[in-house]
């Protein structure tokens, strides 16, 4: 386990534990962040109801500077950053020649430089991947996360508890700027109960515990990441390797638009985009479960969906949480065909010494129709 970050001093911190017993079972994920300090649901209603500040200092932290860094990201990463202005934000993807997804950032373009905040582990590789493509590119790349960390304060009340604390976020999606003495603020569309209700701080790490403190010190709560999942999931957001799987494409887990630009190309991996939105549908899609798990274990990610008519795997869970308000509930990325447009009764498989349990499908979370995709029409009319 790595080193615990300052929240653990924190009475009541509890990390999150692994899905089994074993001795040589992987570590979770976001094991060296507190998953909770002791009252679950009360620090999701916190989050929902006033602000928490939440410690996820375990991201991976990527900067890139220098004078092409914007011409040069525009042609690796999905997202239209050529021009992204100085103060601004977006989220990216990188995929693989097959149009899979292999990172997925949250941006901010402040002072010269980009920040790019990923998943645990995920810095180092997307780091040596990109360092590979500089060619002759006037651009450095860098690994940040032993110097920057990540911590989030969500709520209605985030200005509040902002302003309390010396620090002036601007307003707008991912819309950023530099923090007094290093680092980034940046505004975020999600998780929160409302478009401007969540911002993320990319802090000195040495200053991490201050600035723990000092948020703290303005009126935040402290809530563990289960919560902040919590709100994740109920927010229809994936999680790259959590909610994806390795074939996983960006039209599967509603990236497109927020992480991929329709209008650009010259990336790896964009034939695979461009002909799924021009030409067809993606083959699954993410929908969010309802679980009726009553005290049971959480079902880990990549837990097999089966059809409720005949047991036939149709898909996989992703992350599973408890909601303070919408019960046991997970993202999950079926087929297409197995739920349509309407919801559908399925079931989520259980271990060898139990029964799989029913889920049913939020009608809400299905992906609207939207017609006959553009090539497939033009293709038609030539035809007609």
């Amino acid at each position: 386990m790595t080193d615990p970050s300052p929240a653990f001093a924190e009475s009541g911190a509890v990390a999150p534990q692994p899905a089994t017993d074993e001795d040589d079972a992987p570590e979770p994920r976001d094991a060296a962040v507190p998953a909770h300090y002791g009252d679950p649901f009360g620090e999701q209603r916190a989050l929902t109801r006033r602000a928490g500040v939440v410690d996820r200092s375990h991201r991976g932290v990527v900067r890139v500077t220098g004078p092409e860094r914007l011409s040069w990201l525009h042609l690796l990463l999905t997202q239209q950053v050529a021009d992204l202005p100085d103060g601004a934000g977006t989220e990216a993807l990188v995929l693989d020649a097959q149009g899979r997804v292999e990172h997925h950032a949250v941006v901010a373009h402040v002072d010269d430089t980009v920040w790019l905040d990923v998943e645990p582990g995920a810095a180092e590789p997307l780091a040596t991947y990109l360092d590979r493509m500089r060619f002759w590119s006037d651009v450095t790349v860098t690994d940040a996360s032993a110097d920057f960390a990540v911590l989030s304060v969500v709520g209605p009340s985030v200005d509040e508890v902002l302003t309390a604390a010396g620090v002036a976020a601007p307003h707008g999606d991912h819309a950023a700027a530099a923090l007094p003495g290093g680092g980034v603020v940046r505004r975020m569309p999600w998780p929160g109960p409302g478009p401007e209700a969540a911002v993320d701080l990319i802090v000195p790490r040495g200053e991490l515990a201050s600035w723990w403190s000092r948020l703290r010190g303005a009126g935040a709560r402290p809530a563990g990441h289960d919560a902040f999942e919590a709100l994740r999931v109920g927010s229809l957001r994936p999680r790259l390797g959590l909610d994806t799987d390795a074939r996983a494409i960006p039209h599967e887990m509603g990236w497109i638009g927020g992480a991929v630009h329709l209008q650009k190309g010259c990336y790896r991996g964009q034939e695979t985009v461009s002909r799924v939105a021009n030409l067809g549908r993606p083959p699954r899609q993410m929908v969010l479960l309802h679980l009726q798990s009553g005290d049971d274990p959480l079902p880990p990610p990549g837990t097999p969906v089966l059809n409720a008519e005949g047991g036939r795997a149709v898909g996989r869970v992703g992350t599973a949480v408890r909601h303070h308000e919408l019960g046991t509930v997970a993202l999950a990325l079926v087929k297409r065909s197995a739920v349509g447009s309407s919801p559908a009764e399925l079931w989520v498989a259980a271990d060898d010494d139990g029964a799989p349990g029913p889920a049913a499908v939020d009608p809400d979370s299905i992906p609207p129709d939207t017609g006959e995709p553009p090539g497939r029409a033009a293709v038609r009319r030539l035809q007609g």
